[in-house]
Formats: C-alpha cells, structure tokens, sequence
C-alpha cells in the first residue's frame, strides 16, 4: 500500500508549513497516473495525522488528468487509459506533460488560531 507512504510525505509537508498552528484541511493535487486509492490516502492520512497538527484535519484531493505531447504528430493529447497513447494518431511516443503530480497545494487552518496568535 503506497498510499501511506504518501501520506507519510504529505503530513511531513503539511506540519513544515504550518509550523505548529492546527490545520483545518490540506488540498492535495494527484496525478491520474499516481494510482492513488482516494480512501486507502484518507485512511492512512487520518493515521499518520494522528497526535499531530493535522489530526482532525480534512484530506481535499484534486485528480490531475493524464495528458502528454505524442513524439510523432505533435499533438497534445488526453491519456485517459492504459496504454497511453496518442488520440490522434496512436502512436505510444507521448511525453507525459501532465498526470504525475503529488503537491501539497493549500493549508487551511483553523481560525480560531490564527485569531489568537495575531496572524
């Protein structure tokens, strides 16, 4: 299950930029290609977060649609399935140019914090 790996990398991120203030929610951008199981990353998230600044904290996940540049005709292409290949002509030469994000996008946190520590 690498979906707590990746929460374990999330979490690290998240609790860097918070800085010890309570997180409300983090907004995850994931790539189509990532394979990411939405409920496995919840559930291995709402673990690692435990005892954290993050416990309690919303898991807000965006997916990322796979798309690419094909090698031979120059188009850019979706590439939503396997195999990835070019729309337009079929080819399987496409440079990946989107679908392979993991980035921690936004915090939210909680208000009530922010209020008492003058941010």
């Amino acid at each position: 299950m690498h979906e707590l790996s990746i929460a374990e990398g999330v979490v690290e991120v998240a609790l860097r930029h918070a800085r010890g203030r309570p997180v409300a929610a983090v907004d995850l951008k994931v790539g189509h290609l990532r394979q990411v199981v939405p409920s496995a990353l919840e559930f291995a998230f709402e673990l690692v977060a435990e005892g954290t600044a993050l416990e309690g904290a919303e898991l807000r996940m965006e997916e990322v649609p796979a798309a690419g540049r094909c090698r031979s005709c120059g188009t850019d292409t979706p590439l939503p399935d396997f195999p990835l290949c070019c729309r337009t002509c079929g080819s399987p030469d496409v440079e990946i140019t989107r679908g392979e994000e993991l980035l921690v996008d936004a915090l939210e946190l909680h208000e009530s914090q922010l209020a008492r520590s003058g941010g």
